[in-house]
C-alpha cells in the first residue's frame, strides 16, 4: 500500500493522472493534471522567452546514421526503442533532442551575428528503461524533456553559463525550493572524444561556473558521454536531494557533426554547444513537486485555485456570479452547488488541494460580501470586491522568471 504523501498516492486523490499495464512507464493526464502540466511548461517557456530561446519542435523517429554520427548508438543504444525496416536500415525514437536541434543548425547556417543561437523544446523521449526500474513518475519510458541548445563562440560560453546559473534560485523559489547544491559531474569511462578535448571542456566549464560563483561538490566520472556538466539539486521538505537542473559543455557533437559558423573575417570557426534544463523531466518534477508539498501546492500552481460554495439553493446564482468574475480574471474556479453541508464542501475542497473556499450564504449575499476561508483554515469575512482583488492576487504567479 502507498503511503499517503507518495505522488502516486497524491496524483489518484488530487485526480491528476493514472498509470496502467497496458502503457508501462508512460501516463495518462486526467484534465487536472495535464492542467498543471501546462502551467509548469507556461512557467519554462516564459523564461525561454525572456532569455531569447527559439521553440522548435523535431521528429521522434530518426535514421540509424544519424545516432551513428551522434555517438549514442555506440553509447546509450541500451536505453534506446529501436526499429527495423527491410533490410539493414534501422530508425529509434528520440531519447534525446541534440541531434535533432544539430540538423536545425545546419539548415540556418549562421554566422557570428547570430550566436549565440539558443534552441529549445519541449521534447517528448522515449528511454528502454528495465520494467523493474519503473517508478511512478520518477522513472518513465516516455516524457518531456525542456530541454535547450545553445551554439556559442568560444568567448561567449562564460557569459552563457553565467546567465543560465544566476537566476535559478529564483526560479525554483517560485516552486517552494529554496536549497539549491551544485555538483560538477567530469568525464566517464565511457566516452566520445579525445582526453585532450576533455581537458578543454572541463577547463572551459569550471571556469565558467567559478565565474558564476558557484561551490561544486565533484562527481568523478558522472559527466554525459559528450561533456562534462554542471547539475542543480534541490532539497526537498524531507532532506532528499533531486537533481533537476543541468548545463553541459559539449565540444565532441559540433565536430562530429562538422557544424561551423563564419566569423567575421569570414573564415568558417566550429561554435560551442551547450545543452541545458531546468527540470529535466516535466513528469518527475511534477512528482518531485507534489511530495514536496505533500498536495498542497501553490496557489498559483493548483489546478483548481478557488471553490465557491453557495450555502444554499438561493444563494446559487450569487455564487455563480461571483465565480464568473474570478474566471475573467484568469483564476481556475468551480463552483460546488451541491445539497451537502458546508462541512463537507470544505473537507472535500481540502482534499483535491483546492487553496481557498468561498463562502456565499444568505447574510453575505445582503452585505455584498463573501466569507474567505484559507486551506490552513484561517478565514476573513470581505466585500465582493476586496475578495476579489485579495484572491487574484494570491493565484497570480510570481512575477520572477
Amino acid at each position: 500500500m502507498l503511503d499517503v504523501h507518495d505522488h502516486r498516492s497524491l496524483g489518484q486523490r488530487l485526480d491528476l493522472f493514472h498509470l496502467q499495464e497496458e502503457a508501462p512507464g508512460m501516463v495518462f493526464w486526467h484534465p487536472r493534471g495535464y492542467q498543471l502540466y501546462q502551467l509548469i511548461e507556461e512557467r519554462v517557456r516564459r523564461r525561454m522567452r525572456h532569455e531569447g530561446y527559439l521553440e522548435v519542435r523535431t521528429p521522434q523517429l530518426l535514421a540509424q546514421p544519424l545516432w551513428e554520427k551522434s555517438g549514442h548508438w555506440d553509447n546509450f543504444r541500451q536505453n534506446m526503442f529501436s526499429l527495423a525496416e527491410e533490410g539493414e536500415r534501422h530508425h529509434a525514437l528520440k531519447p534525446v533532442n541534440c541531434p535533432g536541434h544539430i540538423q536545425l543548425v545546419q539548415r540556418m547556417g549562421p554566422s557570428y551575428r547570430d550566436l549565440p543561437l539558443r534552441l529549445g523544446e519541449f521534447g517528448l523521449v522515449h528511454r528502454s528503461e528495465p520494467s523493474g526500474s519503473l517508478h511512478g513518475l520518477f522513472r518513465l519510458r516516455q516524457f518531456t524533456q525542456d530541454d535547450g541548445h545553445i551554439f556559442c563562440a568560444e568567448e561567449q560560453l562564460s557569459d552563457e553559463v553565467f546567465a543560465f546559473c544566476r537566476s535559478l534560485h529564483a526560479f525554483y523559489a517560485a516552486f517552494g525550493f529554496e536549497h539549491i547544491q551544485v555538483a560538477f559531474s567530469s568525464r566517464p569511462a565511457q566516452r566520445a572524444g579525445s582526453d585532450a578535448v576533455w581537458d578543454r571542456a572541463e577547463a572551459l566549464l569550471s571556469e565558467a561556473a567559478a565565474r558564476a560563483g558557484l561551490d561544486c561538490r565533484p562527481q568523478p566520472g558522472e559527466g554525459a558521454f559528450y561533456g562534462p556538466k554542471l547539475e542543480f539539486v534541490l532539497k526537498d521538505r524531507l532532506g532528499r536531494d533531486w537533481q533537476c537542473g543541468t548545463i553541459q559543455l559539449d565540444l565532441v557533437l559540433p565536430e562530429r557533426f562538422d557544424l561551423s559558423y563564419v566569423d567575421a573575417s569570414g573564415q568558417k570557426r566550429r561554435p560551442m554547444m551547450l545543452h541545458r534544463a531546468m527540470l529535466g523531466s516535466l513528469e518527475r518534477f511534477i512528482g518531485i513537486l507534489l511530495e514536496h508539498h505533500e498536495g498542497a501546492l501553490p496557489a498559483w500552481l493548483a489546478p483548481r485555485q478557488v471553490v465557491v460554495a453557495p450555502l444554499g439553493e438561493g444563494q446559487v446564482v450569487d455564487a455563480e456570479r461571483f465565480a464568473a468574475r474570478l474566471r475573467a480574471a484568469d483564476c481556475r474556479v468551480a463552483v460546488d452547488a451541491r445539497a451537502e453541508s458546508l462541512s463537507r464542501k470544505i473537507v472535500d475542497a481540502h482534499q483535491d488541494g483546492v487553496p481557498w473556499l468561498v463562502v456565499v450564504g444568505r447574510r453575505e449575499v445582503e452585505k455584498n460580501a463573501v466569507s474567505l476561508r484559507r486551506r490552513d483554515g484561517t478565514q476573513a469575512a470581505l466585500s465582493q470586491d476586496d475578495a476579489v482583488a485579495r484572491l487574484v492576487a494570491e493565484c497570480q504567479p510570481a512575477s520572477a522568471v
